[in-house]
């Protein structure tokens, strides 16, 4: 049995060819890519919203754990976690009871505001 024998076309891919498959083959990479620094901004996020988390939730038990009424108004510190800086500002209300207080604290990174969070203290 005798083979057919290949023409000029037959001996490979034309150069069309060639750069369509190029041309899918870097449409899957950039989705790739992009999909890959969406994990990692995401993971940049959440690591910063934990240690956030950390500073704030610190705050706010040293409020429940002073056994006094803390004084209405604002303070504002720092807090190191996880090699970051984060600024802290606790800020004490009144409510409508006399008996208990709002405490908030915000936390901010390079300026920009990170998470919030709030407790209410009352009287011992």
């Amino acid at each position: 049995m005798s083979r057919p024998a290949l023409g000029p076309r037959g001996r490979g891919f034309t150069l069309i060819e060639v750069l369509v498959a190029l041309a899918i083959t870097g449409i899957a990479l950039a989705a790739g890519l992009q999909a890959t620094n969406a994990l990692v901004g995401n993971a940049l996020r959440q690591s910063r919203v934990l240690l956030a988390h950390v500073c704030a939730e610190n705050e706010l038990v040293k409020a429940r754990l002073a056994r006094q009424m803390p004084d209405i108004g604002s303070t504002s510190l720092t807090c190191e976690q996880g090699g970051r800086n984060f600024d802290v500002t606790v800020t004490v209300a009144g409510t409508p009871n006399p008996s208990f207080r709002r405490v908030d604290a915000q936390v901010a990174e390079e300026g920009n505001p990170v998470l919030r969070l709030s407790t209410v203290v009352g009287r011992y």
